[in-house]
């Protein structure tokens, strides 16, 4: 990650300004002398031909001062890089259930929002992990792979697109596939968040939730699952149209058996969310649990710019010397 910044290496410098206030109090109150005139800005008697030289020969000792000044404050931009060792940071898959059903109207507005918001929230709290995202339904696919890009992840989040795949709920196949893309991580944790709402559809499903389970543990990938959905019943989406969801009271079904299951042989840990609030508790509980004691180190690089002052200041008392010269021998 980089950012670009400008700063003034000695901006105390800038105080120097403060000269050209008498200069500004001779110049603009300068009476003209009597007697013998030397062909200077002071005394050249302006015409239409030579005003616009004095006028130039007046201002340029303001750039040449304004110049130096600058110089010495020392210009400078930046960009920062941010060096994080992979093998020390949590590695952190969200395996997201995004079936139809995960649009019922026991949260609100409804379950995926509250969803969305809450996990965002949760990977821009940990900057110095890496997350990747897998969305799930009837079969399951890797929208963002492990990435210190948080924002690619949030995107994903934030623009589902409910049309994507064939409505179920495979848990095992969610699982299998984030579980699939940290068996290679060298981080020194790795984890995967499952939430779903439903139960397994255990015909369908190419992968059952306990094989996945077994595959998480012999790879040292702990499990934290989440049930998410009210008690009793909901308003829930029966069918989907270009207009939107049909809703239907139905009962609320989650195979908290086989959550439970698959948290306990990986080492994780079952939740089950039946509020805003309760989600918002159960991730702030994950984040405790899962601390990241990586250090980042910050390296900078500067390029200078007094040079260019330097030679701005240098160009101008050339100028107001062949200027002076030029003058000089005009009214001489």
């Amino acid at each position: 990650m980089f950012n670009v910044d400008l700063e003034l290496y000695s901006p105390w410098f800038l105080l120097l300004f403060v000269v050209f206030i008498p200069l500004l109090f001779r110049d603009l109150s300068q009476k003209e002398k009597k007697g013998i005139k030397v062909p200077t800005t002071k005394n050249m008697e302006p015409n239409n031909a030579v005003q616009p030289v004095i006028f130039l020969l007046k201002i340029s000792k303001y750039i040449i001062l304004s110049a130096l000044i600058i110089a010495m404050a020392r210009p400078r931009t930046f960009s920062v890089s941010q060096d994080r060792d992979e093998t020390k940071g949590i590695d952190i898959m969200l395996a997201v259930d995004v079936s139809l059903s995960m649009f019922s109207k026991d949260f609100d507005p409804d379950r995926y929002s509250v969803l969305k918001k809450i996990a965002v929230d949760f990977i821009k709290s940990r900057p110095n992990d890496r997350f990747g995202l897998v969305n799930y339904k009837l079969e399951a696919f890797l929208k963002v792979p492990l990435t210190f890009d948080h924002d690619a992840v949030i995107n994903e989040i934030q623009n589902l697109n409910q049309r994507e795949m064939v409505d179920g709920t495979s848990v095992g196949d969610g699982l299998a596939v984030a579980v699939n893309h940290l068996v290679k991580s060298k981080a020194k944790s790795k984890i995967v968040i499952l939430m779903t709402d439903g139960v397994n559809n255990q015909i369908s499903g190419l992968f059952p939730p306990q094989l996945a389970a077994v595959l998480a543990k012999e790879n040292d990938i702990k499990v934290y699952c989440i049930g998410i959905g009210s008690n009793g019943y909901a308003l829930m989406p029966v069918d989907v149209d270009e207009f939107g969801f049909f809703y239907q009271e139905m009962p609320v079904s989650i195979d908290e058996d086989t959550l439970k299951e698959i948290a306990s042989t990986t080492g994780g840990k079952y939740y089950r969310a039946d509020s805003e609030n309760k989600l918002q508790e159960i991730y702030s509980d994950i984040n405790t649990l899962e601390k990241t004691d990586i250090k980042v180190t910050k390296n900078y690089n500067y390029e200078e710019y007094f040079k260019v002052f330097l030679w701005i200041a240098l160009g101008m008392l050339v100028f107001d010397a062949v200027l002076r010269w030029v003058l000089y021998k005009f009214i001489s």
